[in-house]
């Protein structure tokens, strides 16, 4: 399955062209989505993330107007950022930090999982009014998905997963690919005349993390048998896993970073993100794994704190 941007970036270029014309007529907008996004509906899944930047206000202003998200607290050195009053993505002002180099491990992509369908088809509309730049979109079966970058360089991913009956599972692997997305279903949810995104919805959260890695058999040891997530898809360069047959919480991919060894400690980008995991008895097995495998950790408010291979630093919680 290829999912390199250059493919998604084809498309992307004539995505906002008939967002705002076509079909007229179109269902008044929906009321934002109640409960969780699908993600968090499993025994764990992907709740808090932290980015190290250097233009903290510049960043806060792109989460807010681009994203709809909500400043929840603020200091010199970095701001809190959620939905409906949960705060989900921490910004870590570093201005003597660097950018990675170029085939360095550390984020791909951090994906931010939609309600519903038109919440999605909202923000659609929202970012065509506002002519914010997109590097792809894609169609991946399970999901339907529009990809960005904020200032610093971060891949972001705005997504809506399709019902859950929809997906395909064959010997416990699903159906995942890259193909066209077809908007117009989606802004048929939507009144296109208006701008119907006041901000984020309040139950959209972080529903996966997609990372750089240096080999992908070390990825799915600690990712998979030491974390504790399943692998839900292996395509080429790239192992999609999850919890509770959720089509992916994590993905780890070798398409630009094959042979990546450990991350600079001041490197721009992904500083953190953690793991919610359902019953302590679950995070004392995963602590037992970890012990065993050799793998070092620390204690931390309510879990632990361990690095992957490359030095993407992971916080198990229990919840």
């Amino acid at each position: 399955m290829t999912t390199r941007r250059s493919v998604l970036a084809a498309a992307a270029s004539v995505l906002w062209a008939g967002v705002l014309t076509g079909v007229h007529g179109t269902g008044r907008a929906l009321a934002g989505g109640a409960g969780r996004i699908p993600a968090h509906r499993r025994s764990m899944f992907i709740d808090r993330a932290g980015l190290r930047v250097r233009n903290l206000e510049g960043t806060i202003l792109f989460y807010r107007q681009v994203i709809g998200l909500e400043v929840l607290s603020r200091t010199e050195h970095g701001a809190l950022l959620g939905a409906g009053g949960a705060g989900f993505l921490e910004l870590e002002r570093d201005p003597g930090a660097a950018p990675a180099p170029v085939g360095a491990a550390g984020l791909y992509h951090l994906a931010f999982e939609m309600p519903t369908r038109p919440d999605l088809a909202r923000w659609i509309v929202h970012a065509a009014r506002h002519r914010i730049p997109v590097s792809g979109l894609a169609d991946h079966r399970v999901t339907e998905s529009v990809y960005l970058d904020d200032p610093e360089g971060n891949g972001i991913e705005v997504y809506a997963s399709r019902p859950e009956a929809e997906w395909m599972w064959t010997g416990g692997q699903v159906a995942m690919g890259v193909f066209d997305l077809d908007l117009d279903p989606l802004l048929k949810l939507v009144d296109r005349s208006e701008e119907a995104y006041a901000g984020a919805p309040a139950a959209m959260r972080i529903g996966h993390i997609h990372l750089r890695v240096g080999d992908l058999a070390a990825a799915e040891r600690f990712y998979s048998d030491l974390l504790g997530f399943d692998v839900t898809r292996r395509a080429s360069g790239v192992v999609f896993l999850s919890s509770g047959k959720y089509h992916h919480h994590v993905a780890v991919n070798v398409w630009e970073s094959a042979g990546a060894g450990r991350r600079g400690e001041t490197d721009l980008g992904l500083s953190w993100f953690s793991v919610a995991i359902a019953d302590r008895p679950a995070l004392d097995d995963r602590k037992a794994r970890l012990r065993s495998a050799g793998v070092p950790f620390r204690s931390i408010a309510g879990g632990i704190d361990v690095e992957d291979p490359w030095g993407n630093r992971v916080r198990l919680r229990a919840i």
